[in-house]
């Protein structure tokens, strides 16, 4: 996240330090967004094919849902494999799905999932996370961005609200000690993602970032309106500088999204009729997808979801049967039934609403289960073979592409990488996957890798 509040020091631009408190006391806020020349700069390269205005939600599901217990369930198969749970017929003729997701399988037609996903990466949470968010294992000491913050180079803000948002709060551990991809990567702390920090289900909910740290007064904010007199007195050793014309730009957006009375109107929940917010599940995740639908409605145009904030300490997808972790029943009783509400209300809202033909909502994870229950009666973890899904954004609802082999554990039609999920978002959202971005050498990144190609089935 985007801390204008941290202590330390940090580089600005072309390698100058400045201590941020020094030169900003008004707030942390985050993701400054795209200048007008950056942006037509980018498009001019190519790496915005076409202007459209679509959004994306990214729900992401840490821990790794079941695909054997969940959307890619194998009823022929012996009682090791198939588990508990029976599936059910759908709105959809070509979709089955389990039990345990009875809200999915009504919205079944506005939905396609992609059961042949695969990985080579580590069997642990961290690598999965990065490569699943950004499309590629982190290698030589290069962070790759995430999604968002690509889109938050390419597109920048379109209002006072950040482009980029993370709800509720960045990911925790996950085991790896690794980088989790939810970051700018190499292009830079201006396009990490805004971070809510905040559980919105709370009766007392409040965005920190929307208000003035504590010792900072209303009158005092009031007569310090004017960013300008803020940065001018806070660069005053340098402001001839570009490094003081960056700070002038950036401070504004920052004060711009505080003192925004639109900012404070998306953000705020109470906003929504009880019933609605009801409908979402009155959970943190609930209310975490109605929170993501007021930000895309108010033009963030990227919006990542996490379910949950840690593998560790709560009951999650991670299904390894005993404690600490979760069992398939705590998955079946506590996590899947918040879950199908959650997600269901979402994409009823937005289509309720006309909105998911503009938002594409995105299902991922960092691996699935093991096609085999454990001793202990749950299911390990698996890269080799899972599901993720796809709604909106073009996305022709009611599919499946791709097809696991028999016990649901590797790829037997149509495989489909990390590279290949995110390709297809940014094929959504209108960028030319083959375009390229300024890499940390100076020299051109690909924004995906070579051979990765959007899953073209799913918009046909």
């Amino acid at each position: 996240m985007f801390d204008f509040l941290a202590e330390q020091n940090a580089p600005i631009c072309g390698g100058s330090h400045l201590n941020r408190r020094e030169f900003l006391q008004v707030g942390a806020l985050g993701a400054i967004g795209l200048s007008l020349p950056q942006y037509l700069a980018a498009k001019e390269a190519g790496a915005v094919k076409k202007d459209n205005d679509r959004a994306c939600i990214m729900i992401f599901n840490l821990g790794g849902p079941s695909q054997v217990d969940l959307w890619d369930m194998k009823p022929d198969a012996t009682s090791e494999v198939r588990g508990p749970f029976k599936p059910i017929r759908t709105k959809s003729p070509d979709i089955d799905i389990s039990e345990i997701l009875p809200m999915h399988a009504k919205i079944a037609d506005k939905f396609s999932l992609v059961r042949s996903c695969h990985h080579d990466g580590a069997a642990v949470h961290d690598a999965g996370w990065q490569m699943m968010q950004t499309g590629r294992r982190f290698t030589g000491g290069v962070q790759t961005p995430h999604a968002g913050a690509v889109v938050s180079y390419l597109r920048g803000r379109k209002t006072d609200l950040p482009p980029f948002v993370v709800l509720p709060e960045l990911m925790g551990r996950g085991g790896g000690n690794l980088p989790n991809g939810q970051a700018g990567g190499f292009l830079g702390k201006a396009h990490d993602p805004f971070a809510l920090m905040a559980d919105p289900s709370k009766a007392n909910f409040k965005v920190p970032d929307l208000l003035p740290p504590d010792h900072i007064g209303a009158q005092r904010l009031d007569r310090r309106r004017n960013m300008r007199d803020i940065v001018e007195q806070a660069v005053k050793n340098f402001e001839a500088s570009e490094d003081a014309r960056l700070l002038d730009e950036n401070f504004h957006a920052a004060f711009r999204m505080m003192t925004s009375e639109q900012a404070r109107t998306a953000f705020d929940l109470t906003k929504e009729p009880k019933k609605v917010r009801e409908r979402y599940g009155m959970n943190r995740f609930g209310q975490c997808c109605l929170l993501a639908r007021r930000l895309v409605e108010n033009g963030v145009r990227f919006v990542t979801i996490n379910t949950f904030l840690t593998v560790f300490g709560e009951t999650t997808w991670d299904i390894h049967g005993s404690k600490p972790f979760t069992s398939i029943d705590g998955m079946k009783n506590i996590v899947a039934p918040l879950y199908d509400q959650g997600y269901s209300a979402l994409i009823e809202d937005l289509h309720n609403r006309g909105m998911l033909d503009d938002t594409m909502v995105t299902c991922l994870s960092e691996f699935g289960r093991t096609p085999k229950v454990n001793p202990a009666g749950g299911r390990d973890h698996w890269p080799q073979c899972f599901t993720v899904s796809f709604a909106g954004g073009g996305v022709k609802g009611g599919r499946v592409i791709g097809k696991s082999d028999p016990n649901g554990g590797f790829p037997a039609e149509r495989p489909v990488e990390p590279g290949d999920i995110v390709a297809t978002i940014f094929h959504s959202l209108g960028f030319d996957h083959h375009a390229h971005l300024p890499g940390p050498s100076g020299r051109p990144f690909p924004l995906v890798d070579f051979g990765k190609e959007p899953i073209k089935e799913l918009f046909a």
